[in-house]
Parts: structure tokens; sequence; C-alpha cells
């Protein structure tokens, strides 16, 4: 049986319900490459898995039968297969038009598979803006040899050339009007064939689905009330399960009244393991107060382990380091005429994820271990549950269903380890896990906190001679794929190791991501001073370091613009070469019209930033108007122009729903984040205690342009708004105020500070 047959009589691409239902069941065998993902020293995992064939486009190189992207039934269905998690990006739907285009099929006869560890490829994580640059391009290629393969058979059938038939609407055409539809074409293993190097790709003046706005699979549902997320999953037979976490790093649980617990209605079981305290319940309500009751019951001797919060900057700057150069660029020597250097800071910051993590896992009588989840790598994940279990990978299947707020490394990982740990202890029933909000926020893995220092020397004509930064970061890569990544395998009797900290190397990038500018300096040189210890429990966060290193720089560009008595956009303008850049901030700032922008009037001012994201993927430049009360220090976001370049554009509502995104939530970490803690535990708890931007404080308007780019490569563009938006902002409330702040978040009582100096 075929994995699509399999996927459709499990339900999968059609109900929810029964999708996430039937899918538990299934074992299913198929061929499918080996797919390691791709190591750093010391076991830490890169973002994406390590390719095989380079000379294969995509994730080709990861998986290169046509089958395992591509699989086309006798009665016609078409099932697309991604290794790339859905996460509220849009890949699904876009993914859908790809193929459709390829395959001229019309949209609704697709269905998807998404990150499954029975089902699709191993292609690592859903990171690093990679899913329609790596996924997207090995579909496409699948599809467009999918459907070459399928015309080739009806050409041998027919006696005719294949130059001499179509594909249309699901089927091939001979010009005398004959016609065979892709089921009667296909036979056993016709597709279970290695791709090739290159595919007939169409030519983006015919396209009919890309390049097309198309209404989103994943959006009916989450505005209906319907079940989008796992948080809303429900299995038949399913018990409740809540966590007791430890109150702070390090806490060792003294005793707990267990027996209390087994006496409450609903009981099921009650599970200490070292520093692990769990209850399980049969209804979920149950739980909740049996967790109270063990939380209250506890007692743990905790130590005072954090560092002084008023000293971050500080306490990371003294931090031992391992320091890199990643840009040594020497020129003849110029020395320049105006020397400048600034210091920018950024706190730890929560992912924020609306909706607490949450998972269920069942251990069948089979020995297999089932684990749904809104992990962001299905397999490595599944690495690291087999590993805390004792139980071969093999049996343990993970399956990624979307999750109520997912921006990186946040706490879903560590929920699947729960339900995992949970489901071996009581074998037979799946299992929910469902953290609390205090949860979330106190244990998930933060956004490093960082600093960065940019030195500049610019000649008499303004242009800069000479550039250093230096970017001090921990690692921004704590994910799984070895147990010790995990809490549950961290806090139980006999724990695994915390892995190693490592860098991620350029030209990606962790904490260095971004730190190089596209600029084109005479002399300029990056150092990254890498800081393996971690006195905060960190990860990644959307973009890692990509958002702190361009507000940086970009806000620097500003200052040297200011010193330079120049322009903003002119002084980016002069040290840009790249084309592509160019045109993208020669787009934002038209459609801004920065030239006839106002200034500095009744506390209204202008930024404007550029950056292209990790210097590999989509441009983005981003113009801002802000409003700024000087009596308080709130800032009002009024206008937002932004322009992306990301190459091909697969659906540009997609698109713009990105760079939308990204805006709104760089304004909130600019303008509100920052985690709170005491030296022994986090205090930052609750949505009073870790604000985010609300409603009210939306931007006026957002418009995004688009630079077409028809046939170019696909560029991600997931994460290439976070870092421009931010400096934009600074820039903007600089020019508003008069006064430069470096220090995130840039809070109204800062800003208020600033003014009153």
């Amino acid at each position: 049986m075929t994995r699509s047959r399999v996927a459709r009589e499990a339900g999968i691409g059609f109900s929810r319900r029964e999708a996430l239902v039937g899918a538990g069941a299934l074992i299913v065998s198929f061929s499918m490459l080996p797919a390691a993902l791709a190591q750093q020293p010391g076991g830490q995992q890169s973002e994406t898995p390590e390719m095989g064939d380079s000379k294969l486009p995509g994730s080709l190189a990861v998986e290169p039968h046509l089958d395992a992207w591509i699989n086309v039934e006798p009665d016609g269905a078409v099932t697309v297969f991604t290794g790339k998690a859905e996460l509220g990006q849009g890949i699904k739907t876009a993914f859908l038009q790809i193929a459709a285009e390829e395959l001229d099929l019309p949209l609704e006869r697709l269905t998807i598979v998404t990150a499954d560890t029975q089902l699709t490829a191993n292609e690592g994580y859903t990171a690093g803006s990679h899913s329609i640059q790596d996924s997207g391009t090995a579909i496409r290629n699948a599809a467009a040899q999918v459907r070459d393969i399928l015309i080739g058979v009806a050409a041998r059938r027919w006696g005719l050339p294949a130059e001499a038939l179509r594909a249309e609407q699901g089927a091939v055409i001979a010009q005398d009007g004959r016609k065979l539809s892709y089921g009667a074409l296909v036979s056993d293993k016709l597709l279970h064939v290695a791709a090739q190097p290159t595919s007939r790709l169409k030519d983006p003046a015919s396209f009919k689905v890309m390049n097309t706005p198309v209404q989103r699979v994943d959006i009916p549902a989450k505005v209906t009330g319907g079940e989008a997320f796992l948080q809303d999953m429900r299995l038949p037979g399913m018990l409740h399960a809540r966590i007791v976490r430890p109150p702070s790093y390090g806490a060792t649980l003294q005793q707990a009244d267990l027996d209390a617990i087994r006496k409450m209605p609903g009981f099921v079981n009650v599970v200490r393991d070292g520093n692990f305290l769990a209850v399980v319940f049969e209804k979920e309500f149950q739980a909740v107060q049996a967790m109270r009751a063990l939380a209250a019951s506890a007692q743990w001797d905790e130590k005072r382990a954090l560092p002084d919060q008023a000293k971050t900057a500080e306490v990371i700057r003294g931090l031992p380091s391992r320091d890199y150069t990643i840009l040594d660029k020497t020129s003849a020597p110029s020395v320049g005429q105006i020397s400048i250097v600034a210091d920018y800071s950024r706190p730890f910051q929560s992912h924020g994820s609306i909706g607490p993590s949450c998972a269920i896992a069942q251990l069948d009588p089979n020995g297999m271990l089932t684990v749904w989840t809104h992990t962001q790598g299905v397999y490595p994940d599944r690495k690291a549950i087999a590993e805390m279990v004792g139980l071969p990978a093999e049996k343990v299947r993970c399956i990624h269903v979307q999750g109520s707020g997912c921006y990186g490394h946040n706490a879903a990982d560590d929920a699947g380890a729960d339900a995992a740990l949970l489901a071996t202890k009581v074998p037979g029933r799946p299992i929910r896990v469902q953290l609390m909000r205090e949860q979330e926020h106190a244990w998930e893995p933060f956004g490093p906190a960082m600093v960065t220092r940019a030195t500049a020397s610019l000649n008499s004509d303004g242009g800069v001679a000479g550039f250093t930064f230096d970017v001090w970061s921990n690692t921004h890569n704590m994910r799984p794929g070895s147990a010790g990544a995990l809490l549950a395998a961290q806090h139980i009797a006999t724990p695994f190791p915390v892995p190693e900290p490592k860098p991620i190397p350029q030209p990606e990038g962790g904490g260095d991501r971004n730190a190089i500018p596209l600029y084109d300096f005479p002399t300029a040189r990056v150092v990254h001073h890498f800081l393996p210890d971690m006195p905060i429990r960190i990860s990644a966060m959307r973009s890692l370091g990509a958002y702190m290193n361009i507000f940086s720089l970009e806000s620097f560009m500003d200052e040297a613009a200011l010193a330079a008595r120049m322009d903003p956009v002119e002084f980016r303008l002069r040290h840009l070469k790249d084309e592509r850049a160019r045109a993208v901030v020669s787009a934002a700032a038209d459609a801004f019209g920065w030239k006839d922008r106002p200034h500095t009037a009744n506390g209204t001012g202008s930024g404007f930033a550029f950056a292209r994201y990790k210097n590999l993927a989509a441009y983005c430049a981003v113009a801002m108007e802000v409003e700024v009360d000087r009596d308080s220090g709130r800032v009002r976001l009024r206008r937002v122009i932004a322009a992306i370049d990301t190459g091909q554009v697969v659906n540009p509502d997609g698109v713009r729903n990105q760079i939308e995104g990204a805006i709104l939530q760089s304004a909130s970490w600019t303008l509100y984040e920052s985690i709170s803690f005491d030296r022994t535990r986090i205090t930052s708890v609750d949505w009073s205690t870790y604000p985010i931007l609300r409603f009210q404080s939306v931007p006026d308007s957002i418009e995004v342009h688009i630079i077409d780019r028809p046939g170019l490569p696909f560029l991600g563009a997931g994460e290439a708004g976070q870092g421009p938006a931010a400096a934009a902002i600074a820039n903007a409330i600089a020019d508003a105020t008069g006064q430069r702040l470096r220090d995130l978040p840039l809070t109204a009582e800062r800003i208020k500070d600033a003014i009153n100096t």
C-alpha cells in the first residue's frame, strides 16, 4: 500500500480529527535513503539536514525518490509530502500551489502530508526560512518530473512523441483529443525513481496557480473555532496529565505527598522520577486540581544561580568567550576623519506563545510510541525521545500537528518529552500533557541576551573608511537531537547531560547571524565572541541573532549617516553594490515618500532600515513613521512601508502575511518584551509580568510591496522582516525625539527618561 493511500485512509488531508486519530496506529514501510542531520561539534544539529547529492535541487538532495514528494493513485488522487511543518507561515498552501502548477492539476485535487517520521522525508527542522527554499524547490522539481514521466507513459502507449502531448487538469492530452488521466497512467513503483538534477519547469509567464493569491488552507479552522491546533486535539480514551515543574533552575525535590494524590477522584497515576513530578487523571480539570495539590505539598531545595538582571549586559560581556573572526576584509590603509562607536544590548526574551505548549503520546501494545507534537523537528525530536525512554528510533513515531504559538524552540519539545515519558508509565491509552501558562513562561528556552559594539571611521566626504563589529552571544541552538536537551530527561533521577553549546557556523550563523554587513566597506572586521556559559536556559527564537545584529547595524548606519551629515537612505545606497539590495531600498523609500517625509514635528519621526536575511535569503527594507508622546514616552506606530524581494513568489498574500507578521512580532520585541528574574527564579510568568504588543498598539497601516522576480530561485522570507522592523522603529524614535536608545526593549519608560535627560 502506498504512503498516499495509507495517509488518506488515515484521514490525512481530510478531517483533522480523522487524521489525528487514525494516524497513531499506522505502521508504514517504504524506501527512503538515510537523511542524517548535519552534526555540529559536540552533537548539536544544524537547522537543515545534510545534503547528500549537491547536484539535486533543494531537499531532493536529502531524499531523491520522487514518490517521497509526490504520489499519484490509480483513482487520480495526488498527495504531496513534505518534511517541513506548518507553523502558521502558510507553507501547506504554498506547497500545494507549487505542486498544482507543475502537475497541471486543480488545487482541490491535491492533499498534503507534513512532517511525520513514518511518512515524510527527513528535512530536519522547520527553521531558518528554509521551507520554500528547500522543500518547495524539491516539490516543484519532483512535480515537474512526475508530470513528464506520466506524459512519457502516455507517449509510449499511443506511439507518439512526448513533445506532441500536453498535461492539463490532471490528464495527458494528445493533439487529436485523446486523453488519459494521471490515475490511468500510473503503475506500481512508477514514481519510485531517483530525481534528475534538472527538470523541465514551467515558464513563469504561463503560471496559473503560482504567483497568485490563494486563500490559506490552515485559516478557516482558526477563525471558526474548529480544530486548528494540537491543543484542540482529543483522542478516544485519552487521559490528561499535568507536570509539576521545579520552582527554579537546579532546584532539588525533597519530598511530596504522593499518597494524597492517589485518593483524588479520577486518579490514574502519579509519577515521581528524581525531580520529574507528574499526575495522570481521567479528566483534565481533575489533573489540574491534582497538580495544584501536589505542587503545594512539594518541598524543594533551591539555589541562587541566576545573575543580577540589572547587570545583564555587563554579565554577558564578562563571561568567558571563544572568539571567532568571521570577516576580516582589508584594503589600502585609510584613516577616517570622524570616528564613532556605539554599544547595543538585547535582554533575554520569551517566545510568548499564545497557547501554552501541548503534546499527546501513546504506547501501543506492539511497543510503538507515537507522539503528536508541535515540535519544529520531528526527526530530531524522535531521536531525543527514543534515547530518553530507551526505545529504538524506529519504535518512536513523531507526527507534527500545528501548535498555538511556535517561533523557534519554545516548550513544544519539552511537552512532547513529558507526554512520551508518561505514556511509558501508563501504556495503552493516549496521554495529553498541557503546560500551564506559568510553566511555559518560566521554563521555555529563551532568546539569548546579546551585546554588540559597532565602530566606524568616516572620510570627510561621508564614506566609511573602516568598520568593526563585535557581538557577544550564547549559542542560539539547544534544540533536541540528544535527550539532554529535553527538560524531562534533565529532571529524572538518572539525568541525561545537557549537550555542549556550540556556535552555528557561517554562512547561516547563530548569534552572529547577519553580523556581517551587506554594505561594501573598504575595511571591515567582524568578531563573534561566543559564550559557552549560559546563565539562563536559552535556544532558538525566530531569526536567531539576526534580529539583534540587524537592529545594531542598521541603528549604527543611521548614527553614521548623521555624523556624515547625509540622508540615511542615500548613505545606505552609497555603500550598497548589490543591485537587488539597492532595488529593495529604493522601492521602500519611494513607496514611503522618503524625500518628502515629515521631519520631527510634534513628536513625529521617520526611520528606515534594510537587510538581506542571513545575507543569502530574502531582501527586505522597512520605512516607518512613528509618533512619540513626550510626556509618557509611548510610541504610536503610524505607518509602515516594507519592500521584499523573495525571488520567485508562490503566494503573494502569503509573502505579505509573513512580512506583516514579522513587523508586528518585531514591534512587540522592540517596544515591550524582556523576561524578568531574581537571583533564584524566573519571575515573568504571566502576561502582566511579560507584556506583549496589544491590539491598540498595532500600526495604523502596513503596506508590503513585493518585487517581482519571475523564474529566480525561491528565497526564504519568513524571518526577513524582524531585524529591519526593529531598527526602523529605533531610528524613527531617534528622529522624533533627538535621543538615541540602544538598549532593547525601547520601553515608554526608557524613552521618557531619555527625553527628560
